[in-house]
């Protein structure tokens, strides 16, 4: 009977979050088609009304979630952040569930998260019309094997990044990247020799693109998101396993010698950042230590 319970939980909250997603991206695909007009101050006023139906969606999916999920979810940000600026963002990264509890603990906090994501996802319709309208960027990463057999592939990574990052600076946003780069697992952390118990080594590229074209950031938010159970696939997401959790977030003042640089140039600045988020990775790790339940 529990699992017959849970599957059909399952099946409910997937149903209520692709039915959601899918009248969202409808409207703001109606909503967008003006966007072809070279028009800035037009493309600044379809972005704002865009940010604010995508805020009303995260809410309408957090709503869902807490009528089939009872979800427990604690969120912990700090007061001086708020939605009327721009900010870069990171944090650990567990699992598909990490995307919509992150949106729900930023709702009305901060600008709407816009994630880095995967070229590779482009191909689904919901997340390429959610790229096209609420401009969540895809990230065309190479691999180093691809890179080093033609070293201009890391320039155009670059510059598609910078590309997608000067869109965020029509309206107030929040460049969001999980600065692992994948999903935590055990045998991706022992393959890394990583020197955080419950983290990979962070990769600073896509937040440092990002601030390289958004001038008017100047404070970098952590969220940290910890977990009561050891389940992390999306169908324990959808059965429900995931309702119990901790979202922290810390806001730090970007130093001015990482502001208004561009990220391909010098290796002493991309070493600059590498420490600065390393210093906030090991005040994650002690966080987690201490959040977990």
């Amino acid at each position: 009977m529990i699992k017959l319970k849970r599957f059909f939980i399952g099946i409910l909250t997937f149903i209520a979050i692709l039915l959601i997603l899918t009248i969202a991206v409808t409207f703001l695909t109606i909503v967008n088609i003006p966007r072809v007009i070279p028009n800035k101050k037009l493309k600044i006023l379809l972005g704002s009304i865009s940010n604010k139906m995508g805020s009303a969606t995260v809410a309408n999916i957090t709503t869902s979630l807490r009528i089939l999920h009872k979800l427990e979810w604690d969120f912990q940000i700090p007061e001086e952040i708020n939605t009327e600026h721009w900010y870069i963002a990171m944090s650990n990264h567990q699992s598909w569930a990490d995307i919509f509890i992150l949106l729900a603990a930023g709702h009305k906090k901060i600008p709407l998260l816009k994630f880095f994501m995967k070229k590779e996802l482009k191909w689904i319709p919901i997340i390429y019309l959610v790229h096209k309208t609420v401009d969540m960027p895809f990230l065309h990463r190479h691999s180093q094997t691809q890179i080093q057999a033609n070293p201009e592939l890391k320039k155009v990574d670059f510059e598609n990044a910078k590309k997608a990052a000067k869109r965020f600076s029509r309206n107030p946003s929040t460049a969001f990247s999980f600065a692992e780069g994948t999903r935590f697992t055990i045998e991706k952390h022992a393959s890394q020799h990583s020197p955080y118990s419950d983290l990979l080594k962070p990769k600073i590229g896509a937040l440092a693109i990002a601030l390289s074209g958004m001038p008017q950031v100047d404070t970098l938010v952590d969220f940290t998101v910890v977990y009561s159970s050891n389940k992390r696939s999306t169908w324990d997401f959808l059965c429900g396993d995931l309702s119990k959790a901790k979202v922290v977030a810390k806001a730090y003042t970007i130093p001015d010698d990482l502001k208004n640089r561009s990220f391909e140039d010098k290796e002493e600045y991309r070493a600059k950042f590498q420490n600065f988020v390393n210093e906030i990775w090991l005040e994650k790790q002690s966080l987690i230590t201490n959040l977990k339940f």
